[in-house]
């Protein structure tokens, strides 16, 4: 391997010591996807504490598409390291939160006046945007989707599904949340056509506004337009055009969350452009960063403004270090080069998937859009029956061969492909087909 260079086993002695550290220091429930203990990064390379060398195909759950340590994020955190750290926008104003704010407005779709609320998480901003379009609406129900994740907060994790792995224990939950399916083009009723599965969906969703919540109780319908945990499912063009016009019949704030899929990661700035929608409210967060804490709540500035004086802030809410970060990060992210970059990385993932799905039977699909990639994995693929012990079989003998993973999907079924744009064709490639070897091997096991 050119890229991949391993010195010990994965973890190595340092990295063992580490992990038991982090047993008995850290929260038994706060999960792990690998045994990597990181020393540092650049790039798509990961160094580990006992000097082996991987590549990362998880890039921190979609948070750093423009690569490790990227040197212009680096320059602009070290020039605003020399003049302040932070004094709180709730008591100072701030010339990297102005120029940030000003940079999203102008950067997300819709051409009508815009305002940007900074906070840390994008938890934080699900749930400042949640709260906005509630105090604007003057409505409290929220309607949201089958496989969403939106945080960990009280609020966002209500919104959120996947009950088993984030919510088990920790109710009760926010009232007037709403929650019905969202298309999975995979996984469709046998018989039916693209477009015929798409318009049920419609019609579904036009049902809840009957049998669920009425629309002009609704303050807000809350959507990703790529799942991202729910498994990188593209929601139709056509299912959010129908959104639009029920938010516009019944004066719904209508949130588009793109926290993962946003960023560039699809080949757009934002992922709902491919489809032409413009949302009320978008929510923004990881890549933004370049793996700064920071956050974004941009929408019309009418609903921005909606909350009194003193409704909104927080203590870190836009920190100068964190929006100098976000301000480098967006202006690669909008660039020509790296748009192009996406697009070049996201057809080796595409045409490299596609001609797995057609060798290994335990591969039941593969889908995504631009450089947001992933292989879902089945027991049968006439079934389509979720398959969790391969998706992590194949996890665990990448790793141990050097190249970061993590699952995704509501069946925890899938492996997802987010790595940082940053890579070249030889580390893209050489990790795909460590990926490939272990997939094959799982396949083989079950040939047999």
């Amino acid at each position: 391997m050119a890229f991949i260079q391993l010195n010990t086993k994965l973890p190595g002695p340092k990295g063992l010591l580490a992990l038991e550290r982090r047993k008995n220091a850290l929260p038994a429930g706060l999960a792990r996807s690998t045994d990597v203990v990181v020393e540092k990064a650049e790039g798509a390379l990961v160094w580990d504490v006992d000097g082996n060398q991987l590549l990362d195909f998880a890039g921190g759950i979609g948070m750093i598409n423009v690569g490790h340590r990227n040197q212009q994020v680096v320059d602009a955190i070290k020039q605003q390291l020399d003049k302040y750290i932070h004094t709180c926008t709730l008591v100072t104003t701030m010339e990297p939160y102005l120029e940030l704010a000003e940079l999203l407005n102008s950067s997300t779709p819709g051409d009508f006046p815009k305002k940007t609320l900074l906070a840390n998480s994008g938890s934080e901003a699900v749930e400042n945007a949640v709260n906005i379009a509630k105090y604007y609406t003057k409505r409290n129900a929220v309607l949201c989707f089958e496989g969403a994740y939106h945080g960990r907060t009280l609020l966002t994790l209500s919104l959120t599904s996947k009950y088993s792995l984030f919510k088990k224990g920790f109710g009760s939950y926010v009232q007037d949340i709403y929650r019905i399916p969202a298309p999975n083009m995979y996984r469709k009723s046998e018989g039916m056509s693209d477009e015929q599965y798409v318009n049920s969906c419609i019609r579904q969703l036009e049902q809840s506004f009957i049998s669920q919540v009425d629309g002009d109780s609704l303050a807000a319908i809350i959507i990703e337009p790529v799942q991202g945990e729910g498994g990188f499912l593209p929601m139709p063009a056509p299912y959010l055009k129908r959104i639009r016009e029920l938010c516009d019949k019944h004066g719904i704030v209508f949130i588009a969350d793109e926290i993962q899929c946003g960023a560039s990661r699809t080949g757009r700035l934002f992922a709902v452009e491919h489809s032409g929608i413009v949302p009320d409210i978008i929510v923004s967060a990881k890549s933004i960063g370049a793996g700064m804490p920071i956050s974004a709540i941009t929408g019309k500035a009418e609903i921005l403004d909606a909350p009194h004086l003193g409704g909104v802030g927080g203590t870190y809410g836009g920190s100068p270090v964190a929006c100098v970060a976000a301000i480098e990060a967006i202006r690669i992210l909008k660039s020509e080069s790296f748009l192009k970059r996406v697009h070049e990385v996201g057809e080796i993932i595409r045409g490299t998937l596609e001609k797995w799905e057609e060798k290994y039977r335990v591969i039941g699909d593969v889908r995504g859009i631009g450089a947001m990639r992933l292989v879902e994995f089945v027991k049968d693929r006439h079934t389509k029956d979720p398959d969790m012990d391969v998706a992590m079989e194949v996890i665990k003998e990448a790793t141990s061969n050097g190249l970061i993973l993590i699952r995704a999907g509501l069946f925890s079924n899938c492996i997802r492909l987010l790595p940082p744009i940053a890579i070249t064709d030889e580390q893209l490639n050489e990790g795909l087909s460590v990926l490939e070897k272990a997939i094959a091997n799982a396949n083989a096991k079950r040939s047999s």
